[in-house]
């Protein structure tokens, strides 16, 4: 498996900007579909957005027009570059990766086979 270190995280006032960053190791990230979900207290994981190892990326509708997700692969790293901050993206972000080389549905947190220990994002209103 992969190892995922997120980081990035923090309190931001409404309208802001964030980026966050997932660093692998273990396996590159060009090889794996990588996704960006969240969880707010009470709520269940929400799927933000993903790249597949093609290069295809995904944005769940609450975050479209607003985040975007990116990879380097000299530094086998993840981004969400995260815009127009709102009170209601407040929530902790893990990072994931799939098995690789594998179609999968990157909407699903149950096709990702590791998982980051999470970055808490704070949207101050």
């Amino acid at each position: 498996q992969v190892q995922l270190v997120e980081s990035g995280g923090g309190l931001v006032q409404a309208g802001g900007s964030l980026r966050l960053s997932c660093a692998a190791s273990g396996r590159a990230v060009r090889s794996s579909a990588m996704g960006w979900f969240r969880q707010a207290p009470g709520k269940e994981r929400e799927f933000v957005a993903a790249i597949n190892w093609g290069g295809s990326t995904y944005s769940g509708d609450s975050v479209k027009g607003r985040f975007t997700i990116s990879r380097d692969n000299a530094k086998n790293t993840v981004y969400l570059q995260m815009s127009s901050l709102k009170p209601e993206d407040t929530a902790v972000y893990y990072c994931a990766a799939a098995p690789p080389y594998r179609t999968i549905n990157v909407y699903t947190p149950a096709a990702y086979d590791s998982w980051g220990q999470g970055t808490q994002v704070t949207v101050s209103s």
